[in-house]
């Protein structure tokens, strides 16, 4: 019977559609498939386990301040190479990598904005920048962000994501641990509210200074925190460590942290701490 007869000239049974790559990806904590749109839409969190990626500074501008009410502070400050530094490359190589790779001049951002129509300003840490390593540049905004909320009398919030200081610099990097907590201890004396919130990772320098002296301190859930990493630890001291006891939740336990937040409700518990201590 002729309609039960293939027409060859249109039907091609072997033919595919071709599924575009980068669509899909798998949530490093539980395994899940998580369609990428879909994970956007809940700012880059697991729909099964809550799991936070991490995301890029612009989401966290974007999440905290209101919408198309904030401008960028400090753009023109941009990093050297004080000590000629070369390893396998070049210091000044690696720094227009990471500007290239990145599409940022630092591993740190300042914004003055507002939140819910209350003026703040805002840093955020660029982990894509050299590991949100923090140099001269770095300490130098962080005291110019300090300088201007106290200036101002506003509240200062500072996002951080490092792996700590930048060695490539040397004692220049070093020296900005004392150089930001000597004026985050000013800010403090003089009555400035300062709130830090931890993401993952937040280690090394950053945590030793800045990071852990907010008059309110927030993570993010499972963030890693802490100074050194758990195997240099675990090789210092000789001793097995506690199951993730440098995650979020540990340091909550132990009175490290204020409060863990989740991304979806960072900005409502910014803006009622903010109320009630300013």
């Amino acid at each position: 019977m002729d309609w039960f007869r293939r027409k060859l000239e249109k039907i091609h049974p072997s033919q595919k559609k071709s599924i575009p790559d980068g669509l899909w990806i798998k949530c490093p904590s539980c395994a899940e498939i998580l369609y990428k749109p879909e994970l956007e839409r809940l700012l880059s969190t697991c729909r099964k386990c809550g799991h936070h990626f991490r995301v890029s500074p612009l989401t966290y501008v974007k999440l905290i301040l209101d919408d198309d009410n904030y401008e960028p502070l400090f753009t023109g400050l941009k990093t050297s190479d004080p000590l000629s530094f070369k390893a396998l490359k070049r210091y000044s190589h690696q720094i227009n990598e990471a500007a290239k790779k990145s599409g940022d001049q630092e591993a740190i951002l300042f914004y003055a904005g507002t939140m819910e129509n209350r003026p703040v300003i805002l840093g955020v840490m660029n982990f894509k920048f050299i590991g949100g390593s923090m140099g001269s540049v770095v300490g130098e905004k962080i005291v110019r962000g300090i300088k201007l909320a106290r200036d101002q009398s506003l509240p200062l919030i500072l996002v951080c994501a490092s792996g700590g200081a930048r060695m490539q610099e040397g004692s220049y990097s070093l020296m900005q641990m004392a150089k930001t907590s000597a004026h985050l201890a000013k800010f403090s004396e003089e009555g400035g509210l300062y709130i830090s919130v931890l993401t993952d990772p937040t280690s090394g320098g950053v945590t030793a200074s800045y990071g852990m002296l907010g008059d309110v301190i927030l993570a993010e859930p499972g963030a890693f925190i802490g100074f050194a990493g758990p195997r240099v630890i675990k090789q210092t001291i000789g001793q097995d460590l506690p199951k993730g006891f440098q995650r979020a939740e540990f340091l909550l336990e132990k009175g490290f942290i204020d409060h863990i937040v989740a991304r979806e409700s960072l900005k409502e518990t910014l803006v009622k701490i903010i109320g009630m201590l300013k």
